[in-house]
């Protein structure tokens, strides 16, 4: 047995003050353990609460297909994969994920990755050096700001869905060329933004990428599965797919398992084989994860997955009804994330406190998920809710409701 330490070190007491400040300022974060299977219903402290906050839109995780899939791999490949994958780890569910992925995504090749912050890190350091420019959008999720940060490449960040700003940012790349600076520019933005649930302007930013002779990297972890004839995202839906030089999406949402994934052209996947660390220093996922996940894309894009958008939706418009209805009305959301706005940290915990004590699980999300004061009740659905379930979370919001929530 190993003997337990009660010295405290003087970094556990510099690492105690920061933990106080964080608690002051209305930021403090805690795990929750979930005692039962993600779905429409959890268990956390022995309280069974109506979940409004996960990921799994079309109420997958769960779901019997995914569960067999990953079952029989683990039987047929055991748990782990023993090596990354350009060592022995290369195990036969990940060539078969990444085959389902290209072909549901209609793009040459896909890759896959242990998380789509994985996907984002990898994607970007290995295409962008320092001579380049990447321009994100301002909201775009953090694993991408990282990414670029780490690239070295100049970063530049345009306004929140402003083509305007965006245009601005590519004609002064354009100048760097004319200055005899070698580089190319990446734009990254998000298709449906993972803490507003609004979408991109895809149309406009893929005419202005193409103007100006850039790049662009479509993130759709929030979109797949969601949008499109054949659910594969914003830019199906837009018409635009083929002119998006990286698409970006995860497993762990609509798809129901675990990963993030890279799809486009051959060349871009051989390019990532090579020089994606993120890809090349890290163990292959484990094959239930993979087989899990080519399971949940089987789903997606049958008949099962089309019933399970379409309810959806359905669900998304009734919960936006409800409260247009009470008062409190969601927004322009055109997607399944609702934000509910309060603007101040401690107003917001103790909102989702109060919501929790009914019986309705949406947790507050606070700097530096979003800015400071901006702090807002982050509702999601999934085609695994009933219509009586979400009359009851629009029943427990409307009863607490804060008395001015910021617009």
């Amino acid at each position: 047995m190993v003997p337990h330490h009660d010295t405290v070190t003087d970094l556990d007491q510099e690492l105690s003050g920061r933990l106080g400040q964080i608690r002051e300022a209305g930021l403090w974060r805690e795990l929750r353990r979930v005692d039962s299977p993600q779905g429409a219903r959890i268990r956390i402290a022995g309280q069974e609460l109506l979940n409004f906050s996960s990921n799994d839109y079309l109420g997958l995780a769960h779901h019997p297909a995914l569960r067999d899939a990953a079952a029989k791999a683990a039987q047929d490949f055991g748990a782990g994969s023993g090596a990354s994958r350009l060592i022995c780890g290369s195990l036969a569910p990940h060539h078969q994920l990444e085959e389902s992925l290209a072909e549901f995504k209609g793009t040459q090749a896909a890759l896959a990755f242990s998380t789509g912050y994985a996907a984002a890190l990898g994607a970007i350091t290995a295409v962008l050096g320092k001579d380049d420019v990447i321009v994100v959008d301002k909201l775009v999720h953090a694993c991408c700001v990282d990414a670029a940060r780490l690239s070295g490449a100049k970063l530049r960040v345009f306004g929140h869905n402003d083509l305007d700003d965006l245009e601005r940012i590519l004609r002064w790349a354009d100048g760097r060329g004319a200055e005899g600076r070698r580089g190319r520019t990446l734009v990254v933005t998000e298709s449906v933004f993972s803490m507003d649930g609004d979408l991109a302007p895809l149309k406009d930013i893929v005419d202005l990428k193409e103007r100006h002779g850039a790049w662009l990297m479509l993130d759709e972890a929030h979109a797949t599965g969601l949008f499109g004839e054949h659910r594969r995202g914003v830019a199906e839906a837009f018409g635009v797919a083929g002119r998006v030089e990286i698409q970006m999406g995860t497993l762990g949402k609509a798809f129901g398992a675990a990963g993030g994934y890279i799809a486009g052209s051959r060349v871009l996947a051989d390019h990532l084989v090579n020089r994606a660390r993120s890809f090349i220093f890290s163990t292959a996922p484990v094959p239930a994860a993979a087989a899990a996940a080519r399971a949940g894309i089987e789903v997606v894009a049958g008949s099962d997955g089309a019933q399970r958008c379409h309810r959806l939706w359905t669900l998304v418009d009734f919960f936006k009804k409800g409260l247009v209805n009470s008062g409190w009305p969601p927004g322009l959301v055109q997607s399944a994330i609702i934000p509910l706005m309060v603007g101040d940290e401690t107003a917001a915990v103790a909102l989702a406190d109060t919501l929790r004590a009914s019986g309705v699980f949406i947790p507050a999300i606070r700097y530096p998920t979003v800015a400071r004061g901006a702090a807002r009740l982050r509702a999601t659905l999934s085609a695994g809710h009933t219509a009586e379930e979400v009359t009851g979370a629009v029943a427990a919001l409307v009863a607490n409701r804060p008395p001015a929530p910021v617009a």
